[in-house]
């Protein structure tokens, strides 16, 4: 397994490859590797010839009063992780290649940033399309593969690939979650042991959710209030959002069906997790 560290050394790996007839897989990350970033590499090993996992900690999307300074950080833990599934290139370049002096020229998509996390992290989603559309320019995959966690930039993504004709596929896969439901999560390093406990919170408050709208509970308003009780009666929750969405639009809705997303955020302590599910989607 290859360390690519030069944008112009991605690039020149990359061309060589596809005009060898090579396919490419992208797994991008911000690295500190988990088993949910194992699952896309390892289908991403069966969808293509090449697997390039990118680990880049992206400052612009960050905001001012957030943890890109303490963000957890171990490339050689890293390299072990993405070897182990299959990786054939970790591309994880430096911030001054990304972004050389005097940049300013960014993506933005915009309907489908403004709720959810655009709404309480303004401009997060616009250094997230930036950095991805490079990262596409860069590493030229063929298909590019996103965990279901991050279900609004999931969204975003697949809009602003469709938006600008970009030439490749975009896999969405499914949460991977701790053995006590916690989705899994880089941040979840930041967790202390009780606040670990408390977090449980947010996957108990989907499944009561899911529960109910099983048994045939259609009304917003009541799910919502259901999962409010379970996250609020928590030491410590504090709800950022606790939202009813169209899964395709991310439009409010007011009357559940099978398509209906519900989408959290929630700090626990000083650590903001989300999570989510689809109501008429296996779990």
């Amino acid at each position: 397994m290859r360390i690519i560290d030069s944008v112009a050394d991605m690039q020149a790996f990359s061309r060589n490859a596809r005009r060898s007839g090579k396919t490419i897989a992208l797994v991008p990350t911000m690295g500190y590797l988990h088993d949910g970033h194992a699952s896309l590499m390892r289908e991403g090993r069966t969808r293509a010839d090449i697997l390039v996992v990118s680990i880049f900690v992206n400052p612009t999307q960050f905001g001012p009063n957030e943890d890109f300074t303490t963000y957890p950080r171990d490339l050689e833990r890293d390299r072990h992780v993405a070897e182990a599934a299959g990786a054939d290139v970790i591309f994880a370049p430096r911030a001054d290649d990304m972004y050389p002096a005097g940049f300013q020229t960014y993506v933005d998509v915009e309907k489908v940033t403004l709720p959810l996390c655009g709404a309480s992290r303004p401009g997060h989603f616009r250094g997230v399309t930036t950095v991805v559309a490079k990262l596409f320019n860069i590493v030229m995959p063929h298909t590019a593969f996103f965990g279901k966690k991050d279900f609004q930039q999931l969204a975003v993504i697949r809009r602003m690939v469709a938006d600008l004709n970009m030439d490749l596929s975009i896999v969405g896969m499914p949460i991977i979650r701790e053995p006590d439901g916690l989705a899994m999560s880089s941040r979840n390093a930041y967790l202390g042991p009780q606040e670990r406990t408390n977090a449980l919170c947010l996957n108990r408050a989907l499944a009561a959710a899911r529960t109910l709208f099983t048994d045939g509970e259609r009304s917003v308003a009541r799910l919502r209030d259901t999962v409010l009780r379970i996250i609020t009666e928590v030491p410590g929750a504090a709800i950022d959002y606790a939202d009813f969405r169209d899964s395709e639009t991310l439009e409010p809705v007011e009357t559940a069906n099978e398509k209906t997303l519900l989408a959290l955020a929630v700090k626990i302590g000083t650590t903001r997790l989300i999570d989510n599910c689809v109501l008429g989607e296996e779990q």
